[in-house]
């Protein structure tokens, strides 16, 4: 898929997620073979540009391009001067939140609430694309609710604002992620504009990523929930999508050596109090499937030293196994 110079290698997105998407994730899910990922939203407030949480949103060190930088707000100065803020700290995309539906984005008439304005979404749009020379994309949901679906107009206005490409999600801010995705408003969006279209909502695995190109006409996916414990996932995608063949899952040496390398991208880019917190999330992502996956996360849980997650992350993979594994690096 073309988004503006850039040439992405295959049709699969990971989709910015608060909490999720942070540096070591994408870095991952790049290197395990994702075509694009999106940083976690940044806020367009300049006041909240020197917090730790901004600082580390923007650290795109070790990054490959294109690099896309998801920014979130309702004031469209605020909006064109984030946008020029994050491209000078080296965003190579920027993405707009119109798609967020979590009660404190909305509350600030920011992410999916901006739906309901579409005067306001116009604005926006034409003073964040003039604002900056890189691409401009945009996350949106298929309308502020069921009876006020909106999805098509909104695309047309972003056609003409100079947008370079749509994510849709296939529900509407009041539905959240609960019911069934819309997939029948995503092939609306795409027959109304001519500028791609990613696909986004419910995309669990290759065959269901195949089914949802195929009746919506999209230009690429956009996976989200679905990747959390599960970095091979978009990479599995796109292979499917390349050449119709499905990817042998990873076994347990392979899960542990991913997990564990995560780990340590966590410690060291958090620090290791933070780091430890935040791997938690990860740990139980990642071992859901297993059946003692639950006691190996009660223990693991009340762990804040990070070579002691390590260290018990390690043997809870060495009992998943049938045989004695090689040693894993520390």
């Amino acid at each position: 898929m073309q988004t503006g110079p850039f040439s992405l290698p295959n049709q699969v997105a990971l989709a910015p997620m608060a909490g999720v998407t942070d540096r070591p994730f994408r870095q991952l899910c790049r290197r395990l073979g994702a075509g694009l990922t999106v940083s976690e939203m940044v806020t367009s407030d300049p006041r909240l540009r020197a917090t730790p949480k901004t600082l580390r949103r923007i650290d795109h060190q070790g990054e490959p391009a294109p690099r896309s930088v998801q920014i979130a707000g309702a004031d469209p100065a605020y909006l064109a001067d984030a946008a020029r803020f994050n491209v000078a700290h080296g965003a190579d995309i920027i993405d707009i939140n119109m798609g967020c539906p979590a009660k404190k984005v909305c509350n600030a008439a920011a992410g999916s609430a901006l739906l309901s304005d579409e005067a306001l979404v116009a604005r926006i749009l034409e003073r964040i694309v003039a604002a900056v020379e890189v691409p401009v994309t945009l996350k949106i949901r298929t309308g502020p609710a069921p009876d006020r679906r909106n999805a098509v107009r909104i695309a047309r206005i972003a056609e003409s604002a100079g947008i370079a490409a749509i994510a849709v999600h296939g529900r509407t801010r009041r539905c959240a992620f609960k019911g069934a995705v819309e997939y029948e408003s995503i092939r609306a969006v795409k027959r109304a504009v001519s500028i791609p279209i990613i696909a986004n909502g419910d995309i669990t695995s290759p065959a269901q990523a195949r089914r949802v190109l195929d009746d919506t006409g999209a230009d690429a996916v956009m996976i989200g929930r679905a990747a959390q414990g599960n970095p091979w996932l978009p990479g599995a995608v796109a292979e499917y999508l390349r050449s119709g063949t499905k990817a042998e899952p990873p076994g347990v040496q392979e899960r542990a050596g991913v997990l564990l390398a995560h780990l340590r991208a966590l410690h060291a880019f958090y620090g290791e109090a933070r780091g430890v917190r935040v791997a938690r999330k990860h740990l139980s992502w990642y071992c859901r499937a297993y059946p003692q996956g639950e006691r190996f996360w009660r223990s693991v849980n009340r762990v804040e030293c990070a070579r002691r997650q390590l260290a018990l992350t390690r043997d809870f993979f060495h009992r998943m196994l049938d045989e004695t594994p090689p040693r894993l690096a520390a």
